[in-house]
């Protein structure tokens, strides 16, 4: 990365981590057309590393071009990844900037260039996306606000524009374990005792959240459905205890039978996982990512090795719960 030699760059990096759903109710599409959800979110260590540059400076207070000049993807899982304005982060950036000059005034601020280093699955289930917008928007914060006379937008400032740009937004700025409702905007901090090991394994093909949705609403229709799983309350007691073993029994998701319905390989991926020593398995989020709840890490890697030699096209990773939301590092 580099900057004209005119000009002083500032370069910020943060850390953007995964979710995984420890309970997913979905109800009846609302009105908006969203539905109304009851969900469990933990934040993983595996993030990606989202790096915001000052390219360039300032370039005008009336400006309304994007601040953003350039977006680059490289990773594991950059594939498939849009590197331009249609990318969450890319439009994370320009928010704040709109959000700075209609609060406090018009100022010149720089343009940017974005980096993003994917290590979440793409199309996964885990909110890869979403957790690059979370950092996204701590970054321009950070950067933006030194142009006024003033410290950063505030925790709340953030949170509303995130809920403007996703519903898995929010939580993955904020991490941790919470309890989402609404379209799972809606945020209440649990609590969540101990540590808990995971073996994900991803696919080499993505699976559409709004598809997964209409296959839900369609087996709905047909009486074929799961769900509405709207009640929380063994997860979050499995949680208080600090057990895997509880909390592997209380595990849910009602986008599971239309995840496998659309992806009916998942029934072997998830058929393998158990075999090889996991708790439980469970689609993550709308798939078709595999998450896997095992006794410890050294399991977790047992699961993945395993897994990953039977079912062809996957890939794997161990990753541990609850860790932080976006972080500057």
């Amino acid at each position: 990365m580099s900057a004209p030699m005119s000009f002083d760059p500032r370069v910020w990096t943060a850390h953007a981590h995964a979710k995984v759903n420890l309970h997913l109710g979905v109800a009846e599409p609302r009105e908006d057309g969203f539905h109304e959800l009851a969900t469990v979110f933990q934040s993983l260590s595996i993030h990606d590393v989202v790096t915001l540059e000052e390219v360039g400076g300032p370039t005008g207070a009336s400006s309304s071009a994007s601040r953003v000049l350039s977006l680059e993807v490289d990773g594991p899982y950059a594939l498939g990844v849009p590197a331009d304005s249609s990318n969450l982060a890319w439009r994370a950036v320009d928010l704040v900037a709109s959000r700075l000059r209609e609060k406090f005034g018009p100022r010149d601020l720089p343009q940017v260039a974005l980096y993003l280093t994917k290590g979440i699955p793409a199309a996964g289930g885990m909110a890869g996306g979403s957790a690059d917008c979370a950092a996204a928007l701590r970054l321009a914060d950070r950067c933006f606000s030194q142009y006024y006379t003033m410290d950063t937008l505030g925790e709340d400032e953030l949170m509303g524009l995130a809920a403007q740009l996703g519903s898995d937004v929010p939580f993955t700025l904020m991490g941790g374990t919470a309890l989402g409702t609404g379209r799972g905007e809606q945020l209440t901090p649990m609590i969540s005792r101990g540590s808990y090991a995971w073996a994900f394994i991803s696919s080499h093909e993505g699976l559409s959240t709004p598809a997964v949705f209409a296959k839900l609403d369609e087996l709905r229709a047909a009486g074929r459905g799961v769900g509405p799983s709207m009640d929380t309350t063994a997860v979050g007691q499995a949680l208080m205890s600090g057990k895997a073993q509880r909390l592997a029994g209380a595990l849910a998701n009602d986008l599971q039978a239309a995840a496998v319905s659309l992806r009916p390989d998942l029934r072997k991926t998830l058929k393998a996982g158990k075999a090889a020593g996991a708790l439980c398995g469970i689609v993550s989020g709308s798939g078709p990512t595999c998450a896997f709840l095992c006794e410890d890490e050294g399991i977790a890697a047992d699961v993945v090795s395993q897994v990953t030699v039977e079912i062809p096209k996957t890939r794997g990773f161990v990753a541990t719960g609850p860790a932080a939301g976006a972080v500057l590092v």
